[in-house]
């Protein structure tokens, strides 16, 4: 959230949706994190100019929700351009970008935009946790934005509003999908729970490997949630057929059937079709203009 454009199509479109034990590292007291709410907290989506309308329209008719108008905007401290348009949808929403000049470093490698609650606490918050900071806080018409970098090298955007905007929660909630090798995942898991005050919610070391794609082995998966929403950090030896580990984020939605059939009209393709597996139904999907998402629901059995 880095326009002005963007704070009035949140503002415009909030009412369009109606809506355990610690780990080490996780905080210890009672005060709030740096995060808000999953609401805030955008998947970052880089598409060609020409891909921008498609990839919209695509992800809304299978989602539902609404997107702004494109407008030109700069999103980055040092000089470029770039097509801009948030998605706000009921199972998460999204930053979307289509730059008209080169991507200015380190920026199309972030996954995520974080709205924090205050933009020097949660910079120092990070760098306490152990997070490098790559774009120092620079300022846009209505807050501040940074770049930071986790141990394993995940980055994400963190961003704050000088008026603070206004969402009811969503219907569901994304889950940030994260690979990491197993050398660095305690690491990630202790910084980022420290930062983050979230909470581990499992910790298999012998989830089905048929999530990623390789039935018949096994691997550790670690659920997180925090005022951030849902992550789930996927540790592999990157021995990973394609398209696992090129997602972003993981979307919960009631039909999975129905939601892949609106896909499919829209124009995705389904690049896994569906399995099962830990309690959910679960496909692979990619959107015109190429962004790849995990689309998953509670299985019933």
């Amino acid at each position: 959230m880095r326009t002005v454009g963007r704070y009035v199509i949140v503002v415009a479109l909030a009412a369009a949706f109606q809506a355990h034990a610690p780990r080490a590292g996780a905080a210890s007291d009672d005060s709030p994190g740096p995060g808000v709410g999953a609401q805030y907290d955008f998947a970052h989506v880089y598409v060609a100019p020409a891909d921008m309308a498609p990839f919209i329209a695509s992800f809304t008719a299978t989602f539902g929700g609404e997107a702004a108008k494109p407008a030109i905007t700069t999103v980055t401290p040092t000089p470029s351009s770039a097509l801009f348009a948030p998605i706000l949808t009921p199972v998460g929403p999204l930053s979307v970008f289509a730059f008209t000049t080169p991507i200015p470093y380190p920026f199309g490698a972030e996954r995520t935009g974080y709205l924090v609650r205050d933009m020097d606490a949660a910079i120092s918050a990070a760098t306490a946790a152990g997070a490098d900071v790559l774009v120092a806080p620079f300022p846009d018409p209505i807050g501040r934005d940074a770049v930071i970098q986790w141990p394993g090298g995940v980055n994400m955007q963190l961003y704050w509003h000088a008026s603070k905007p206004s969402l009811p929660p969503l219907a569901t909630i994304p889950e940030n999908r994260i690979y990491i090798s197993p050398s660095r995942a305690d690491v990630f898991i202790t910084d980022f729970l420290r930062f983050s005050k979230g909470h581990v919610v499992s910790d298999d070391a012998q989830a089905p490997g048929v999530e990623i794609g390789r039935p018949g082995d096994a691997y550790q998966r670690v659920r997180i949630d925090s005022a951030f929403g849902k992550l789930a950090l996927i540790v592999t030896d990157g021995h990973l057929p394609f398209p696992y580990g090129r997602e972003l984020t993981g979307y919960e939605v009631t039909d999975l059937t129905a939601t892949l059939m609106k896909a499919k009209a829209a124009g995705a393709v389904v690049l896994v079709e569906p399995y099962a597996a830990d309690g959910r139904d679960a496909a692979m999907v990619q959107f015109p203009g190429g962004y790849i998402a995990e689309i998953h629901s509670v299985a019933q059995r």
